[in-house]
């Protein structure tokens, strides 16, 4: 029994590796209110384990993990939702604010670091029209946090109090969430203290307290336009912790009652056109001369390139002559100087057949120098040209 069970298991596992692991999970949240999601590594950790038979072995892990969101069937994520994941070590955040009613599908894939292996979820968002409007909002510009820190809801409902306190209202509900990277903010330097910021928006049915009021002072705005650095005023100032409190003069308050209507949505209709009577069609147009504008586009083109044309024949043509007679002058000056050089040649050696020639070395007496008798002569064709030359009997040319 139990070899049968565990065979059951490993099929299962079996079968969920080809088909892949997917869940789906359902979520509803209100038109105009801010939507949060927290996608936890243990979740698709237990995936990861089930997937490779560790939790049959009882052994968990903690693998670092890469998470990947986009809206079925699309590259990207709709318009009004992010998400944001800082470290493989640490969770990941769906968060935004609905436009408009329906259904969203989001597929969540997380892919293990240390197997590679990946897990499918499917998020199926619904957003309801709000059962009430918020018409006055404001905004807030929190300096010392960090997007993927304020997302978690304790935090939310810990920067909720001090905003209640400052409005005086307890009806008090988060309409968005937005880094201030997404608002043109610089990034900030890798160092202790240095923190991106937040904006985070509220909205009430209520009027704006007495402390948001001074927002709307011309004093404040005189303040903040020149750069000072304004304090929230004493009797204003309810933040409990330090990373939660507000930068006053980047407070904007919002009042939809004064703000002009939309235009209404264009309602769909059949598709037929209305019957709009007798179709009158417009008259054929004037008669146009295009004579200019076919001498402007051919005639005008083909007069330029006939003058290049002739003067591309005139440098080939016309100035060959010159060019000719500037050889034959250089040919005439070579014959001259060849003519000369040959008739000098020819003096030269009538010259040298005039001269005295010498008896050959072969014909004279040899005395040997140490018995003082004569030799015998020497034929020249015996004496090496080497030797030959270094003898001074040998040159048959005068010494000076």
């Amino acid at each position: 029994m139990v070899g049968f069970r565990s065979w059951l298991f490993i099929s299962a596992v079996f079968a969920a590796s080809l088909c892949g692991i997917s869940a789906e999970i359902k979520l509803t949240t209100s038109v105009g209110r801010l939507f949060t999601y927290e996608v936890m590594r243990e979740t698709f950790q237990k995936d990861f384990d089930s997937y490779s038979l560790k939790l049959y072995t009882g052994v968990l892990h903690d693998d670092p993990m890469i998470f990947k969101c986009n809206q079925q069937y699309f590259p990207d994520l709709p318009e009004w939702l992010r998400f944001i994941q800082r470290h493989p070590s640490e969770n990941g955040f769906l968060y935004g604010t609905p436009t408009s009613p329906g259904k969203t599908f989001i597929e969540i894939y997380a892919v293990n670091k240390n197997s590679y292996d990946t897990v499918r979820n499917v998020l199926v968002i619904k957003a309801v029209p709000a059962e009430k409007m918020l018409p006055y909002q404001a905004e807030f510009f929190i300096e010392l946090r960090e997007i993927e820190k304020v997302l978690p809801s304790s935090v939310q409902s810990e920067i909720k109090q001090d905003l209640q306190k400052l409005w005086n209202n307890e009806a008090l509900e988060i309409v968005n969430i937005t880094n201030a990277l997404d608002r043109g903010g610089r990034v900030p330097l890798p160092l202790a203290g240095h923190y991106e910021g937040v904006y985070v928006k509220v909205g009430s049915k209520k009027y704006f307290s007495r402390c948001l009021q001074r927002v709307m002072t011309p004093e404040y705005q005189r303040q903040c336009a020149a750069g000072d650095r304004v304090k929230v005023p004493g009797e204003c100032h309810f933040c409990k912790i330090p990373s939660n409190c507000i930068t006053w003069c980047k407070t904007k308050l919002f009042d939809r009652t004064k703000m002009e209507p939309a235009p209404p949505a264009p309602t769909m209709g059949s598709g037929i056109l209305e019957d709009g009577g007798y179709f009158d069609p417009p008259e054929s147009p004037p008669s146009r001369d295009y004579f200019p504008d076919y001498i402007v586009s051919v005639i005008v083109p083909l007069i330029i390139a006939f003058l290049l044309c002739l003067l591309l024949a005139y440098i080939l043509y016309g100035r060959r002559e010159g060019v000719a007679k500037r050889n034959a002058k250089t040919d005439n000056i070579q014959l001259y100087h060849q003519q000369t050089i040959h008739g000098n040649t020819e003096e030269l050696r009538s010259m040298a057949a005039q001269r005295g020639v010498p008896p050959p070395l072969s014909t004279l007496p040899m005395f040997n120098s140490r018995t003082g008798e004569r030799a015998s002569p020497v034929q020249s064709d015996s004496i090496p040209l080497i030797m030959a030359q270094q003898d001074p009997y040998s040159d048959t040319l005068p010494r000076k």
